[in-house]
């Protein structure tokens, strides 16, 4: 043991030193052998490889071409109508790119740019290299020798006093750099000295780089700061908060709507008062203070008494005729197949456009005994001074309930689907009007301008399209000028805006001066898509239908040559709408399928067919007027070749039938002549037959079973696809 070691301490350590330690917590050094060995499985088809095969080292390519570029892109050009090839992308993908603003002195730029601002190219380019290089020198020279040669540099001067001012406000002087040289190194302290020594002549401007830049900023002159003071009367300020919501702009355009008809009212007063003046000079009349006068309101409730009145006696006299119209049934049809009649009811005439013919027969889209009818003329050769807008209703067919007089021929109407007292006209002369029959019917509320905002010929058809985002309200109209307008109801004004202008496909044709000049077509109708309003078809003098969109002005998207003298009428079916219905001069009635050039079936009448009109309560039944005077109503699921129902409505001789329209909701139709009547006509129930669905399937709706007869029809008319069988690739023997 060693000295100065105590025998009790050494027994302590060897006891501590046998002790059983503690076990720490989280320390699991002692389960470690019970725990189980973790095993590698080896699959049993697992491909074993050489030991060189193992350590073999695979290399990858690096290539510039792109393996994931796309190859024989094409998109649809709406232009020419078909699928064109895009050029291919390059294999350069570019990560970051930024234009700077520097150019290289030794562009042809540079060298512009020095002579423009005063300065030799060759001298500045010299110049600079020198400037550069005495940069890199200045870099390399220890900054000891710097001092040096700058006290060397740097000559004491005596100057009086009063220069000590002048000469601190004096800019210092320019530092020459030196050149670089190296420690102990005397001829590079010479050549640090020489260029010193030698002072440039001329303006000398030192460059940072080759590339000339300075920041545009900092060459601008600064103007001097002028304080000046005037002393004005403060405006009048007052503090103003609002919200502007939808309402208040509402209540807003409502104030200034009645502050316009105030003054239209007064300026209306004040011409009259103005005409009475010229003509008689009337004598002073002394009211009495007992009499009073009738307000315009007392008026108005008047007149709807006496309307009420009269519609009362009208449906007392017509009793018979009002019974029929609700209640009466052909009983004949039980012994009829394939056959129907039609009962005339009503006849809606008025005195004063007995010499017109009905030009427009449209029902009203909210109230459905509701129906406008437009009276002008066809007859070019017979025409008539005025024309008029009525407005009949099935409860009073003795008078017609509103009746707008224009100034010349009306050809059109077209009654807004949500504000149904909203009248669009179109005229004769080209102009179009907008009536507003609730408020009043002496005046239009938008009228065209009669000599640049109109159409240069006559407007056949006007059509509501729905509103702009805006909220504005629009409609299209059509005139044999060849345009189709977009006019937008302002404020106060009437927009318009051609949308395409139709020009016949054929060559131009040379002008009285030499000029080449494309021919206009003569557009006679149109009929807009019942989904898409994008879409619409245009029927023409020349038998063509041209297919057409509001976002190409200058493309058809597709032409049927339908028919060979003008079309007057074309219709959408209420349940398909790739069917509709044209109607000709040339004595026909075709059923067209969209983009289809043949058509589906074809009708010969005998006679010019002036319109055509789909069933609103069944997908294949239409109907047409002619001008021998007749009613023609179609089957096609019944009979395929000939009407279900031929019905003369008025006399060969003297009345010719124009227009046709078909109630939505009750089964009457009404005609219009050439003589200003219009006849109310019922259907037989042969020629309203509804579809009964199956016993397998009795929750199908009218709406499906009228589609899915139309389409079984359909089938049977079209033409089979031809499957071409593949080719032969197994070959022949030899």
């Amino acid at each position: 043991m060693a000295p100065g070691v105590n025998k009790k301490q050494s027994n302590q350590k060897v006891a501590a030193r046998k002790a059983p330690t503690k076990p720490v917590e989280g320390d699991t050094s002692d389960f470690d052998e019970w725990r189980k060995a973790k095993q590698l499985l080896k699959p049993k088809d697992q491909l074993e490889l050489p030991e060189a095969e193992l350590k073999e080292i695979l290399a990858r390519v690096l290539v510039t071409t792109n393996p994931q570029k796309p190859d024989g892109l094409v998109e649809f050009s709406y232009k020419e109508g078909k699928f064109i090839d895009v050029p291919l992308p390059t294999n350069l993908v570019v990560a970051y790119r930024l234009e700077g603003s520097q150019i290289h002195i030794d562009t042809d730029e540079a060298t512009n740019q020095l002579i423009e601002m005063g300065y030799d190219p060759e001298e500045y380019r010299a110049q600079a290299r020198e400037g550069i290089e005495e940069e890199e020198i200045e870099e390399a020279i220890p900054e000891e020798i710097h001092e040096e040669v700058k006290e060397e540099e740097a000559p004491v001067e005596e100057k009086p006093e009063g220069d000590e001012e002048e000469e601190e406000a004096a800019p210092p002087p320019k530092e020459v750099e030196e050149e670089e040289h190296g420690e102990g190194d005397e001829d590079d302290v010479e050549m640090a000295e020489k260029p010193a020594a030698e002072a440039p002549k001329g303006r000398k401007k030192k460059l940072t780089n080759q590339f000339n830049f300075c920041e545009r900023a900092s060459l601008t002159y600064n103007l001097p700061v002028r304080s000046q003071e005037i002393q004005t009367i403060p405006p009048p300020r007052a503090n103003f908060s609002g919200l502007v919501l939808q309402w208040v702009i509402y209540d807003a355009y409502q104030k200034d709507y009645e502050a316009q008809e105030l003054e239209k009212e007064l300026e209306k007063e004040r011409r009259d008062k103005e005409k009475a003046v010229v003509a008689t000079k009337p004598k002073p009349v002394k009211k009495k203070p007992g009499k009073a006068q009738i307000s315009e309101a007392v008026k108005m409730r008047i007149a709807e008494a006496w309307k009420v009145l009269e519609r009362m006696i009208n449906q007392n006299t017509f009793y018979d005729i009002a019974k029929d119209y609700r209640y009466w049934e052909d009983p004949a049809d039980e012994f009829r197949e394939e056959e129907g009649t039609l009962l005339p009811l009503w006849k809606f005439t008025y005195d004063k456009v007995r010499k017109n013919t009905v030009t427009e027969i449209e029902w009203n889209p909210y109230y459905y005994d509701l129906f406008a009818v437009t009276f002008g003329y066809l007859d070019f050769v017979k025409p008539v001074k005025e024309g008029a807008i009525c407005v009949y209703t099935l409860k009073n067919p003795s008078f017609p309930d509103y009746i707008c007089i224009t100034h010349c021929a009306a050809m059109c109407v077209s009654s807004h689907p949500k504000f149904p007292y909203m009248l669009a006209v179109g005229l004769i002369d080209g102009s179009v009007f907008v009536y507003n029959i609730q408020q009043t019917c002496k005046e239009p509320v938008y009228t065209s301008n009669i000599v640049t905002n109109k159409h240069r010929g006559i407007v056949w058809e006007v059509k509501w399209a729905p509103d702009l985002p805006d909220g504005e309200l629009n409609f299209f109209s059509i005139a044999s000028d060849g345009r189709i307008n977009n006019w937008v109801l302002m404020q106060s004004d009437l927009a318009h805006t051609t949308v395409f202008t139709l020009y016949l496909p054929m060559d131009p044709v040379t002008g009285p001066d030499g000029t080449l000049m494309r021919m206009r077509g003569s557009a006679c109708c149109v009929a807009f898509h019942p989904k898409d309003p994008l879409i619409y078809l245009v029927g023409t003098e020349t038998g063509s239908i041209y297919e057409c969109s509001t976002a190409y002005s200058s493309v058809y998207l597709f032409v049927y040559e339908a028919h060979h003298m003008p079309i007057y009428r074309i219709d959408f079916n209420r349940y398909n709408d790739t069917i509709f219905a044209s109607c000709s001069a040339d004595w026909r009635i075709k059923i067209w399928e969209h983009r289809r050039e043949e058509p589906l079936f074809v009708f010969d009448v005998g006679a010019a067919v002036m319109d055509v009109k789909w069933a609103p309560y069944s997908s294949t039944v239409f109907a047409s007027v002619t001008t021998i005077g007749k009613v023609f109503v179609f089957d096609i699921n019944v009979n395929k070749y000939k009407p279900i129902c031929e019905q003369a409505v008025v006399s060969k001789r003297r009345n010719k039938l124009s227009r046709l329209a078909f109630n939505y909701k009750l089964p009457i139709i009404i005609v219009g002549d050439d003589k200003g009547c219009v006849t109310t006509l019922k259907l037989s129930p042969n020629l309203r037959i509804m579809c009964k669905p199956p016993k397998k399937q009795q929750y199908l709706d009218q709406f499906t079973l009228q589609c899915m007869k139309l389409e079984k029809l359909l089938a049977l008319v079209r033409e089979p696809v031809t499957l071409t069988p593949p080719p032969d690739t197994a070959g022949t023997e030899d």
